[in-house]
């Protein structure tokens, strides 16, 4: 399941974004995520349709890494690590609000 397609304007002004400025604010939201264990991945995904493992798998398209190096990256440590230390199971209702935030996403309406 794939977090967001890219359907990307042929005008849109982020691509006129210094890419060390877009780079640095990259960093900037990885590293709260990394310190913000508290906040799911189920839940970003109900209410954003994306969450660290999307990040990763971003990274990992855009760099010619693979998944879980690059979701490593994200997380500040090896997936399993990170899921044994702060993975709790998923709701019903967190499943849902995830289906119906990911249905916004483009390409998935």
């Amino acid at each position: 399941m794939s977090c967001s397609d890219d359907n990307i304007p042929a005008d849109d002004a982020l691509d006129a974004l210094d890419d060390a400025a877009a780079a640095a604010a990259f960093r900037r939201l990885v590293r709260l995520l990394r310190h913000r264990s508290d906040a799911a991945n189920i839940d970003l995904m109900g209410l954003a349709g994306f969450c660290r493992n999307c990040l990763g798998d971003w990274i990992a398209e855009a760099g010619g890494l693979d998944r879980e190096s690059a979701r490593a990256i994200v997380h500040g440590m090896p997936t399993a690590e990170w899921k044994a230390r702060f993975h709790v199971p998923a709701t019903p209702e967190q499943l849902r609000r995830m289906e119906e935030s990911m249905a916004k996403n483009p390409g998935h309406g």
